[in-house]
C-alpha cells in the first residue's frame, strides 16, 4: 500500500506545493483537529479576528501571491465569509476555501446539529456556496478524497477563482496515500488549435496594419488572465497610445511615452475622450465591463473597432472568433501575434497625437500653500511622489479608488482595488493579506522588498477595523493613510450630502494601535501615527524617514472636506444619482452611453 498520510495533511501539503505559505481563518469546533496538520506541512496559521476580514485577507494575499487558503467553521463561519468569497470570485482572486463540517454520520441522519438552520439540512450552505465558486469537494470518500481535492485545487489555479472544499471532522485523520504527492497537480492548459490560432492571429494583425488611429486600453482580467507581460509586450511593442481602467491600473509600465493613464470616458478629460472616440481601432485586453469600470459603460468603444482579448476567447469586431470554443488560450494567441507582428506595417507617427500626460501634469503642478487645506483635485497626483518600485498600493473603495486613478506610478508597483464588487472595508482586510504575501514571497526570494501601502476612507475602515488587530498580532508592515472626510463620501454625492444616514461616529483613530495591543517603544516593530489637516503637515508625514521605510505599523490620517471628492467620482455619482432616482434606469443608462458617445 505505501505509506499512508492523514487526509487533512495531504490537503495542507498540496495547497504549501501551490504556494501558500500561510493560512488566514477563524477556530471552530468543525475544524479545530484540521488546524493541528497546518504548521507540520511548513505553513503558519495567521489567526484573523472575524471570518470577513479573513476572507478579505485572503483576497489580498491571492491577489499578490497567486493562490490562498481560508479556513471557516460550517455554517456560521462560512456564512460569515461569504461576501469577501463574493467578492473573489467577481473579480477573479484565487481563494481555496476549506469549511470544517459536522462528522458524516450526523449529515447523513439529519441531525440537528449546531451552526444549522436547525432543520437537519446540512447541504444547504454548501448549495448556496456552488453560486459563488468553480469547483466545489465535499471530501466523504477516503478513496476519492486525494483526486477530489487535487482537481479543485487545479481548478482555483487556471480559472483564477474561489474553490469550495468541504472537510468532515471525521475524515481529518482518514488516511490515504503519500504517493500522490510525488506527482504535482497538473495546471497545463491543452495547446490552441494552430490553425485556428494562425487564423485568428492573421485577422487580428490585418485590423492592426490597417488602424490609422488605434488604441490600447489594458483592463485589470489581463493579469488574472496571466498575460500582464504580453500586455505591456503589446504596448512597447507597437508604440500605440495606452490607457488602463482603473482595476487595470499598475498593470502597464506607466514610465513609457504612449502612456496616457486611466480612461474614464465622460467622467475624465473630455479632450482625451474625444480623441479615443474617434479611434478605428481599440484593443482591450481583459475588460470588465462593470459599470464602475467603464464609468457608466461609457468606455466601451463601438464593438465594430474593438478587439476585447479575453481569457478563452476573442471578439474581433462584430464577430466572436473562438467565442464558441473556450479552448482558445489567449496567453499562448498573444504570444504568437508578438512573434508574428511586424513593426515596419505599423502605423508610423509623423506628429503623436497630443494627449494627456499624466507624469507631466504631475510634475507641473505649483507648490500647495503650507497652510491650505488637503483637496482631492491634486492630492492623488502629489501623492504619487511617496510610491517607490516594489509597493504595494491598495485603494478602498469610493474617494480612495476613483483617486488612486490619478495615481502617477514608477515601475514594478502593484495596484490593488475593487471595481465590481466594492464592499467597503475590503481593502483594510486585503492590506493585511497582501503585507503578509509580501513578506512571504521576499523570504523565498520570490520578489523584491517592498511596501504596503493603504489608503482608506473613515466609512469603510470603521467597517473592518479589526483587521488592524490582524495586523499588529502578526506584526505585519504597513502603511495606512486614512482620509477622514467625514461619513460615507460617495454615498453623500451620489444621494443625501447633508443627511445623517451618511454620517459615522468620529473615532479618534491614531488611538487604534493602542486599542488592539500594538506594543510600545519596540524597535523590531515601530509604531508611527500622525495626523495632517493641511499641506505642510502632510509634507512633513511622507517626508519623514521612518514613515517611509513603511517598517511597522504606519497611520497617517488626513483631513478633508466631506463635500470634496476626485472629479471622477463626483461625474460618476451625478450618474449613479440619475439613474437611482428615474422610473425607467435602463433609459436613463443609454441616455448617458448616448450622451457620451
Amino acid at each position: 500500500m505505501g505509506n499512508q498520510i492523514p487526509l487533512a495533511k495531504y490537503l495542507f501539503c498540496r495547497l504549501h506545493q501551490l504556494g501558500v505559505r500561510s493560512i488566514h481563518g477563524v477556530p471552530s469546533d468543525f475544524n479545530l483537529q484540521a488546524l493541528d496538520y497546518i504548521k507540520p506541512a511548513g505553513l503558519r496559521w495567521v489567526g484573523n479576528a472575524n471570518e470577513l476580514n479573513a476572507g478579505y485577507a485572503a483576497d489580498g494575499y491571492a491577489r499578490v501571491k497567486g493562490i490562498s487558503t481560508l479556513i471557516t467553521g460550517f455554517g456560521v463561519g462560512e456564512l460569515s465569509a461569504i461576501n469577501a468569497i463574493g467578492g473573489a470570485y467577481s473579480e477573479m482572486a484565487p481563494v481555496v476555501h476549506v469549511v470544517g463540517t459536522p462528522p458524516r454520520a450526523a449529515q447523513d441522519r439529519g441531525l440537528c446539529v449546531h451552526h444549522s438552520l436547525g432543520d437537519g439540512n446540512c447541504r444547504v450552505f454548501a448549495e448556496i456556496y456552488q453560486k459563488f465558486t468553480v469547483a466545489q469537494a465535499n471530501l466523504t470518500d477516503p478513496a476519492t478524497a486525494p483526486a477530489m481535492i487535487d482537481k479543485t485545487l487545479r481548478e482555483c489555479i487556471v480559472q483564477s477563482r474561489p474553490v469550495y472544499i468541504e472537510l468532515p471532522t471525521d475524515m481529518v485523520t482518514v488516511e490515504v496515500p503519500e504517493s500522490n504527492l510525488s506527482q504535482p497537480i497538473d495546471l497545463s492548459i491543452p495547446a490552441n488549435d494552430r490553425e485556428f490560432e494562425e487564423a485568428v492571429v492573421t485577422q487580428i494583425l490585418k485590423k492592426i496594419y490597417a488602424a490609422k488611429q488605434p488604441f490600447i486600453v489594458v483592463d485589470g482580467f489581463a493579469a488574472r488572465y496571466g498575460y500582464s507581460d504580453e500586455a505591456n509586450e503589446l504596448v512597447h511593442a507597437t508604440g500605440f497610445p495606452t490607457s488602463t481602467t482603473c482595476f487595470g491600473k499598475g498593470i502597464v509600465d506607466e514610465t513609457v511615452a504612449n502612456f496616457h493613464g486611466v480612461y474614464a470616458g465622460s467622467s475624465g478629460c473630455q479632450e482625451f475622450d474625444a480623441w479615443v472616440r474617434s479611434c478605428d481601432l481599440v484593443l482591450r485586453l481583459g475588460p470588465l465591463d462593470a459599470d464602475t469600470n467603464t464609468y457608466g459603460f461609457t468606455t466601451i468603444p463601438d464593438p465594430s473597432i474593438a478587439i476585447n482579448f479575453h481569457g478563452s476567447f476573442v471578439e474581433i469586431g462584430d464577430t466572436d472568433s473562438g467565442k464558441s470554443n473556450h479552448n482558445l488560450h489567449v496567453k499562448s494567441l498573444l504570444r504568437l501575434l508578438l512573434d508574428r507582428l511586424d513593426q515596419s506595417k505599423l502605423l508610423q507617427y509623423g506628429t503623436y497625437p497630443s494627449l494627456r500626460n499624466p507624469r507631466k501634469q504631475r510634475d507641473s503642478l505649483l507648490s500647495p500653500k503650507a497652510s491650505g487645506m488637503v483637496t482631492q483635485d491634486t492630492f492623488w497626483q502629489r501623492i504619487s511622489s511617496f510610491f517607490q518600485p516594489g509597493d504595494i498600493i491598495l485603494t478602498e473603495t469610493g474617494t480612495a479608488s476613483s483617486g488612486g486613478g490619478e495615481f502617477v506610478l514608477p515601475p514594478d508597483t502593484t495596484l490593488i482595488n475593487s471595481s465590481i464588487w466594492l464592499s467597503i472595508g475590503h481593502m483594510l482586510g486585503a492590506c493585511a493579506g497582501g503585507s503578509l504575501a509580501l513578506r512571504d514571497m521576499v523570504s523565498e526570494n520570490l520578489r523584491p522588498n517592498g511596501r504596503t501601502i493603504l489608503f482608506i476612507g473613515d466609512g469603510s475602515l470603521q467597517m473592518t477595523a479589526q483587521a488592524m488587530s490582524d495586523m499588529i498580532r502578526n506584526r505585519l508592515d504597513v502603511i495606512i493613510f486614512v482620509i477622514n472626510n467625514d461619513g460615507y463620501a460617495i454615498e453623500r454625492l451620489i444621494h443625501g450630502m447633508t443627511e445623517s444616514y451618511n454620517d459615522v461616529q468620529p473615532w479618534r483613530y491614531l488611538e487604534a494601535p493602542s486599542y488592539f495591543g500594538a506594543p510600545k517603544d519596540d524597535p523590531r516593530y515601530p509604531v508611527i501615527t500622525s495626523r495632517a489637516s493641511n499641506w505642510g503637515e502632510l509634507s512633513q508625514i511622507i517626508n519623514d524617514r521612518r514613515f517611509q521605510q513603511g517598517s511597522g505599523f504606519n497611520m497617517a490620517e488626513i483631513v478633508m472636506a466631506r463635500e470634496d471628492g476626485p472629479d471622477t467620482l463626483k461625474k460618476l455619482a451625478a450618474y449613479m444619482s440619475k439613474r437611482n432616482a428615474s422610473s425607467n434606469s435602463l433609459r436613463i443608462c443609454k441616455e448617458w452611453h448616448n450622451e457620451c458617445v
